[in-house]
């Protein structure tokens, strides 16, 4: 079979490779039909995250079932699935308290498609097929209806988004939200201020400095608004901090009201100082950390399938897999390719 494999910062090279096989009554192989760029891949192939390569490309994706193991019940044959990025086994006590990115059964942090950062033996997604370990626990069905090019990214970059105001609005309903958009986790803050619109907060606004990312962040319902991270537009209950680096991170803690909750879906690659006597005058309260997305995966495609939330108003580019490598190489903000 094929498979794809970044050969470097900027490279990227189809090669022939041994097919996986099941080898457990718990696993599936699946037939990449959707797949998308996460956030990360983008800064791999700039050169500006360290992940140099060579590895099996790709984490986000819709795949199509062809083999179960004998004691799969939930995914059968033919079924179209979402595949979630992080390899969890859904029995250990991190799974079944939804902390997938955590699952205890494996080594932390394994993933599919992120080189030795994940673990290079589950291997990427751009590929004729791929081995699902745990079916059950892992695959989620598409609703019908939906086209899988629509939920590639409801692999990672989505949900991802999600956990940064889905839980807050939930305890909050109609909390007014503010996201710090930029190039630091840009999908990831537009889907965040989309989901914030669908899930009801009585107003959203998307700051940031890329007209290409406003209008896409207009288009998604919210206050567009053009400015450096560091622009004062009032304080929030619910902040996201998505532009990356440490005027970002203070501008959004800054802009976090008191009780507020400030969510970092960037990836920090140094030490940050924190405001951290301001932050306990106003009871505000920092999340980082990866996303455990398997647990919020059904809410989201909940909100696809009822028509709520639409994650291709953020896919800019829209690509065949045959095409997918000269379309990757332009690093767009998020690219999606199907078979």
């Amino acid at each position: 079979m094929k498979r794809l494999m970044l050969t470097g910062p900027g490279g990227l090279a189809w090669e022939e490779t041994t097919a996986p096989v099941l080898t457990g009554p718990e696993q599936a192989l699946v037939r990449p039909v959707a797949l998308a760029t996460c956030d990360i891949d983008r800064a791999v192939l700039r050169g500006a995250y360290p992940l140099p390569g060579p590895y099996p490309f790709g984490h986000e994706g819709v795949a199509e079932v062809v083999a179960v193991g004998e004691e799969v019940r939930r995914i059968a044959v033919g079924d179209h699935v979402v595949v979630p990025f992080q390899i969890s086994c859904g029995t250990c006590p991190a799974c079944r308290r939804g902390r997938t990115g955590n699952c205890a059964s494996h080594p932390r942090m394994s993933t599919f498609g992120l080189g030795a950062l994940g673990g290079l033996d589950w291997g990427g997604l751009w590929a004729d097929l791929a081995l699902i370990p745990h079916a059950d626990a892992m695959l989620v069905p598409v609703p019908a209806g939906v086209d899988p090019a629509v939920v590639a990214s409801v692999s990672d970059n989505v949900p991802d988004g999600y956990r940064a105001v889905g839980p807050q609005l939930d305890a909050d309903p109609g909390a007014e939200v503010l996201v710090l958009g930029g190039p630091g986790a840009q999908s990831i803050g537009l889907y965040a201020a989309g989901l914030a619109v669908a899930l009801g907060s009585d107003r959203v606004v998307y700051l940031d400095d890329s007209i290409e990312r406003l209008e896409i962040a207009r288009a998604l319902g919210a206050e567009a608004v053009e400015g450096a991270a560091d622009t004062r537009v009032g304080r929030f209950p619910i902040t996201v901090e998505a532009g990356g680096g440490t005027t970002a991170l203070r501008a959004a803690i800054d802009a976090t009201a008191a009780d507020g909750r400030c969510t970092s879906v960037s990836v920090h690659l140094g030490d940050v100082p924190l405001p951290m006597l301001a932050m306990y005058s106003r009871c505000c309260t920092l999340h980082t950390g990866r996303a455990h997305v398997r647990a919020a995966i059904p809410r989201v495609l909940d909100l696809v399938a009822a028509g709520r939330f639409d994650p291709s108003v953020v896919t800019t580019v829209t690509t065949t897999w045959e095409d997918a490598v000269d379309a990757l190489l332009e690093t767009p903000i998020k690219l999606v390719a199907t078979r």
